[in-house]
């Protein structure tokens, strides 16, 4: 069991008569994660991210490698950098490269830090002895930093210079295989996002300078979302309005000029990427006729510090965090008597009592004890709500008819419990949580 004074947790100090400064600019999840010292910027565009929003972080990681690892993809890991020939040869170097971070080694070589992988995972193919149909469809991803220079980093992780990515790569034999391809991996985006329980579309937009046949993005609802969305009220067909030149006054799939238009932030963007890539490096397999062939690809990204930081976003409160459920740092959270009170005596044997119940039901990875007895219960709740804990757990030396009773916050609804009640109460989320990691399974 976690204990809370040995916690490295850097709180931003805000002196109690201090004007907040540009407050506006920043958004909720930014203001509470810096607040609540989850994590700290280390310029513009770029951050440390402290234990807890690590813990959180590394959640999700899991999560991503278990929804993805089902789709048949292989795990692997490329070299942040990416020597620029690659993008000359794909052609993406050729246009707009002010995103793009470019450095040379001692030698006058030119590398990128990559904002993305397509070269790179080609060339592997493309330099090696070519694989059979038999072996296809091929699925490589990756989960790693990617850099991209923006131009207005902002609202922290949603909007930042360094990121964490899965990106995600098939190769196939047929456009049509592709497709089916295509179906498999952007069902586990749809099962990742629904495990979260977050409002996201998947909408229709722009292949870019990716280019490819068709690409679509995951978007997460949410008023700081800076990508307009339209969705049709009739057929719920959703595109970005990217997609349409100008403003859309129709839906482009019915018709229908009964429109709805929301704002998002983009989590994970799909392409259907045919032979783009794969032609200009000569990245082919061999048919059952023997003769080599051009490999069909798609490419898969979500970003996954951005789905942590839209998750806080679309969630909390102005007040404090809330996580889902199966990303929050700790599950649950129990305080104790302050030192010197009324209630140590009896809480303090009650504290010890509920610990050790919960540690035999849930475990200790998933407990933190707020053992600072130096401070008041009030200011540790206060602390533990704002952190966002799903189950506060208060064992403050209370009784009734000689019973003790403890306190429990579910959601910030508050209830006075016996022990075994309490304990009743922590196997259900235990269940809950199993659950929702089986949802869609």
């Amino acid at each position: 069991m976690q204990k809370m004074s040995r916690l490295f947790i850097p709180k931003l100090v805000i002196p109690k008569d201090s004007a907040p400064k540009h407050i506006e600019a920043l958004s909720r999840s930014q203001r509470l994660m810096n607040e609540l010292g989850l994590v700290k910027a280390a310029g513009n565009g770029f951050f440390h991210f402290m234990p807890i929003a690590q813990r959180s972080l590394d959640k999700l990681c899991n999560l991503v490698d278990e929804c993805v690892l089902k789709t048949g993809s292989y795990k692997i890991t490329m070299p942040i950098l990416t020597p620029t020939e690659l993008w000359q040869q794909s052609g993406r170097l050729h246009g707009d490269i002010e995103e793009f971070f470019i450095l040379k080694d001692r030698h006058d070589k030119k590398y990128l830090l990559s904002p993305t992988h397509e070269e790179a995972i080609t060339s592997i193919l493309a330099t090696t002895a070519p694989i059979s149909y038999k072996q296809l469809p091929l699925r490589l991803y990756q989960l790693g930093p990617k850099f991209r220079d923006e131009l207005k980093a902002r609202f922290g992780l949603v909007r930042a210079k360094e990121f964490l990515m899965k990106d995600l790569y098939s190769f196939d034999r047929s456009d049509k295989e592709a497709e089916e391809s295509y179906k498999i991996i952007t069902s586990s985006y749809a099962e990742l996002f629904k495990k979260l329980q977050l409002p996201f579309e998947k909408v229709e937009a722009c292949t870019g300078i990716m280019g490819g046949k068709c690409s679509q993005e995951y978007q997460i609802v949410c008023p700081v979302g800076e990508d307009r969305l339209l969705r049709c009220k009739q057929c719920h067909y959703a595109f970005n309005v990217d997609l349409a030149e100008g403003v859309a006054k129709f839906c482009l799939k019915c018709h229908s000029s009964d429109l709805e238009e929301l704002k998002g932030i983009e989590v994970a963007h799909t392409f259907l990427l045919g032979d783009r890539y794969t032609k200009p490096f000569n990245a082919t397999y061999l048919d059952s006729d023997g003769k080599p062939k051009a490999l069909v690809m798609g490419c898969y990204g979500l970003g996954v510090s951005r789905v942590l930081a839209a998750s806080l976003e679309v969630l909390s409160s102005d007040n404090g965090l809330v996580w889902p459920s199966l990303l929050a740092p700790y599950d649950i959270c129990v305080i104790g008597p302050k030192d010197g009170s009324n209630e140590q005596e009896l809480g303090d044997v009650i504290e010890k009592e509920v610990c050790t119940k919960i540690t035999e039901i849930y475990g200790c990875n998933d407990v933190v004890h707020d053992d600072r007895k130096y401070l008041t219960i009030g200011k540790r709740l206060w602390e533990a709500k704002r952190m966002g804990y799903p189950l506060i757990i208060i064992a403050g030396g209370k009784k009734a008819n000689d019973t003790p009773i403890l306190e429990l916050l579910v959601k910030n609804h508050h209830h006075e419990l016996h022990v075994d009640t309490v304990l009743t109460e922590i196997h259900k989320y235990k269940d809950h949580k199993t659950a929702l990691r089986k949802r869609c399974h």
